[in-house]
């Protein structure tokens, strides 16, 4: 892995000799050491859109900027992140090793549903500090993950789903981080962007990314497990405009794009963008463009 190349470029260039259908079946998982996040010269990892869902282990010491709460990790911790709530690592210098693993949701298709779990929820932990025992636990874990990928076994992806629900469950039963804390002065500002990623990361919708999840003021706050009004609050201080004008903003664009430069009817086009009647979408489009979708896409 080159050191400039992102661990998304890395993992779509090794899995380019799986042919498509396969790729559609398995969904993507991997399985990594941490050595390449480590050293005098590691970089803070910005927030930024992250395609996976991500199981880390972590020897060390760190600060983790979750959504709107840092922890600050002195020893071992295991860590959860999903591709809904932003985060970011600080100090990752003084970060001695540690594995990780990602995978998309569709790697998980008919096998049960992982945003169950209070790990991959808004209001979930997802931050735990391990005793020697535990992290021993988890460290053989990953060497089985790293053990079952390398191997030519038929069935070894659902052993790989198996030992990520085991991971699940540890964490599950352990006591959550319990020293955390919420950001300071400039809590608006970290709000807003949070709120703006998240709209952003919904874009841009393709045949593989349909249909969007967040909506509304109260989705993105509930999301980010904080009280919508607070939402509002920090958005509109912090950019002088309420937050349901970005996402209005965001679908209008969204919406002109795919009129223009895609095949897809009006009726998909506004499922795609979160309407399950399209004469919803053609009110907004029209009182927000003073031109019905159909005439945009004509003109």
């Amino acid at each position: 892995m080159d050191k400039n190349e992102t661990l998304e470029a890395f993992y779509k260039r090794k899995m380019n000799w799986v042919p498509d259908n396969l790729k559609q079946e398995l969904g993507h998982f991997n399985v990594f050491r941490l050595e390449p996040y480590v050293g005098e010269h590691a970089q803070p990892v910005p927030y930024k859109r992250r395609a996976f869902y991500k199981i880390t282990l972590v020897y060390g010491r760190g600060i983790l900027h979750y959504a709107d709460k840092t922890f600050t990790v002195n020893e071992r911790a295991l860590t959860f992140s999903d591709p809904f709530i932003p985060y970011k690592w600080e100090h990752t210098k003084e970060i001695t090793g540690g594995a990780f693993c990602i995978f998309n949701p569709l790697f998980f298709k008919q096998f049960g549903d992982i945003n169950q779990y209070p790990v991959f929820q808004p209001e979930g932990n997802h931050v735990f500090e391990l005793t020697d025992a535990q992290a021993e636990k988890v460290e053989l874990i990953f060497a089985r993950m790293k053990e079952e990928i390398a191997s030519d076994y038929l069935f070894k992806y659902d052993m790989l789903r198996n030992l990520v629900f085991e991971l699940l469950h540890l964490a599950t039963k352990m006591e959550p981080f319990t020293s955390y804390e919420q950001q300071p002065i400039n809590a608006f500002q970290r709000i807003s962007a949070l709120f703006l990623e998240l709209l952003e990361r919904q874009f841009p919708i393709d045949e593989s990314h349909q249909h969007i999840r967040l909506r509304s003021a109260s989705d993105f706050a509930k999301q980010l497990n904080i009280h919508v009004n607070h939402l509002n609050r920090a958005v509109k201080a912090t950019t002088h405009k309420t937050t349901s004008q970005w996402i209005a903003a965001r679908l209008l664009q969204e919406a002109k794009i795919l009129l223009k430069t895609s095949t897809w009817t009006v009726a998909e086009i506004a499922y795609a963008l979160g309407y399950e009647e399209a004469t919803h979408f053609n009110q907004f489009f029209k009182k927000h463009q003073q031109t019905t979708p159909l005439k945009y896409r004509n003109s």
